[in-house]
């Protein structure tokens, strides 16, 4: 038995086989999840032929700057799904690229707004959708992915580390609003994993260096880690969690940068 068999998901920011949210996707299929897809117009073509691999043929396309793309997107899912969804998954996000790297303080007010309205509004405009037909189904559990440069300063993250921490509160709010209808939100922190949009983060090669070498687990995270983590929180076993951030780093986020270095003077590495 799959733990989300006869469960309704809505996978969001699907762009590629290197996504994290195709990583979820695959991961609550096999579980038992029957599923549904949003994307831009430009990627559908891209995101039918993933997800044929998961026995879907939902895909809607909607531009989450649009009001009524993302009502659009959800009249679809209710006739596909017959009035009820289960799950959300929340894996978007975007900034334009001259806004990451080299400093904040350059950051533009259109910059500021588009970044906020795509990574961290979006959430918000998604819950308020979906909350009819997950009260429709009694239940129902809203996923986003975060990062910890929404806590912490990470030098060239700029104006996403500033969506994440709007991100991770919204988290908060809206679980406190939609709780009383058993509604869940949570979110995911990644450690850094390859994707696509992960080029565009200056010196990130060198974070995944770091995190295989400093980190508690010394390892890099998968797809597959997260995705794990996601059933979780989609899943029944995650009933009373509610507005949580779930870190999962390889532990990186205990660390301090005196502890990293202290490994490195006891000459711990991941080839030990």
């Amino acid at each position: 038995m799959g733990l989300l068999n006869g469960k309704k998901a809505l996978i969001t920011g699907v762009a590629n086989k290197k996504s994290i949210a195709w990583g979820i996707a695959r991961t609550f299929h096999a579980h038992g999840a029957q599923l549904a897809f949003t994307c831009l117009e430009s990627n559908i073509r891209r995101v039918k032929k993933l997800a044929s691999q998961v026995d879907s043929d939902i895909i809607i396309p909607c531009d989450v700057q649009k009001d009524e793309e993302i009502e659009h997107a959800f009249d679809e899912v209710n006739a596909a799904f017959g009035g009820t969804l289960d799950i959300l998954v929340h894996c978007i996000a975007y900034a334009d690229i001259e806004d990451l790297g080299g400093e904040f303080i350059g950051i533009s007010r259109s910059g500021w707004n588009l970044a906020l309205e795509i990574s961290a509004y979006s959430l918000v405009a998604f819950a308020r959708f979906a909350r009819s037909l997950m009260n429709a189904a009694g239940r129902g559990s809203i996923i986003t992915l975060t990062f910890n440069g929404g806590r912490k300063v990470v030098p060239g993250y700029n104006i996403m580390g500033v969506a994440k921490a709007a991100l991770d509160m919204s988290i908060r709010y809206l679980a406190y609003d939609l709780g009383p209808e058993n509604i869940r939100v949570n979110a995911i922190s990644a450690g850094p994993i390859s994707t696509i949009s992960s080029l565009a983060v200056e010196d990130f090669s060198n974070a995944l260096r770091i995190t295989a070498e400093s980190s508690p687990l010394l390892r890099n995270i998968t797809q597959e880690d997260l995705a794990g983590t996601a059933v979780y929180l989609a899943s029944d076993l995650s009933g009373a969690v509610t507005g949580e951030v779930l870190y999962v780093d390889a532990g990186m986020s205990i660390m301090c940068s005196a502890v990293r270095q202290h490994r490195k003077w006891k000459g711990v590495s991941r080839e030990e």
